[in-house]
């Protein structure tokens, strides 16, 4: 399973990356809807949904959303906050036998977590499988080039009086983040590894898979990519539409 079975469903966890709040949640879901103008009642899919802090939105919106996740802990809590949704523990590599999806969303870096790139175009595979025809699928990636060129290799975070000290490293490719949790008596060692995945290696998996690639953007707010600047790399793409030249 990875080092994300141990670390995802915690409340360090939640501790720690919570700045990344519901008002950054509902920026990503009013771009999304802007960009694609769904119709009510279209079938969202959110891969990596996590504690659904992005499907409450797509709910709201008058969206018909699923989401899907590996952690126990983190579906349990999404299906007590918005329980108008359908949540599911999954492995996003699988394929789903749900019917087809209007909308796939794969937000805040799930990707690059496995050594071996076949996980990832297993990913892009179940994507291509559950979009219908025209269907629209985002990915938001780091800019990994970026992220490399201002690595912080040491820092210390305090959050509600828990301290973590975080420490980087780039080996064969691949970030990994070793996090010390020190709460009170308690101390706690977790890890993060992501492949450091560049645009280019996104985009021929997506294309691989039988996407079509319509836009790159940097975040939330829609400006074109900059490989040199942007700090995040969405990747906008859409299923095959026979009807479509």
């Amino acid at each position: 399973m990875g080092w994300y079975k141990d670390w995802f469903g915690t409340r360090y966890y939640a501790l720690l990356y919570g700045h990344r709040d519901e008002e950054d949640a509902a920026r990503w879901v009013r771009s999304i809807l802007q960009r694609w103008s769904p119709a009510p009642g279209s079938a969202l899919l959110d891969l990596a949904c996590g504690r659904g802090r992005h499907a409450r939105y797509f709910m709201e919106a008058g969206l018909s959303v699923t989401g899907v996740d590996l952690s126990p802990q983190s579906i349990a809590e999404a299906r007590r906050s918005v329980p108008g949704a359908r949540f599911l523990v999954h492995d996003m590599r699988v394929p789903l036998d749900l019917g087809g999806f209007d909308l796939v969303t794969c937000l805040f870096t799930s990707m690059g977590y496995s050594l071996d790139p076949e996980d990832d175009r297993a990913v892009f595979r179940t994507v291509a499988g559950s979009l219908r025809p025209g269907g629209r699928f985002v990915l938001d990636f780091m800019n990994s080039s970026l992220v490399l060129d201002r690595l912080v290799t040491e820092e210390v975070v305090l959050r509600d009086n828990v301290r973590f000290h975080i420490s980087r490293a780039v080996v064969d490719g691949v970030i990994i983040k070793r996090i010390t949790v020190e709460d009170g008596a308690e101390s706690h060692l977790f890890e993060e590894r992501v492949r450091a995945l560049m645009p280019e290696d996104l985009e021929r998996m997506a294309t691989d898979a039988g996407l079509v690639v319509e836009d790159r953007t940097n975040g939330p707010d829609l400006r074109p990519f900059d490989a040199s600047r942007s700090e995040r790399f969405v990747l906008w793409t859409r299923s095959k539409d026979p009807d479509r030249c």
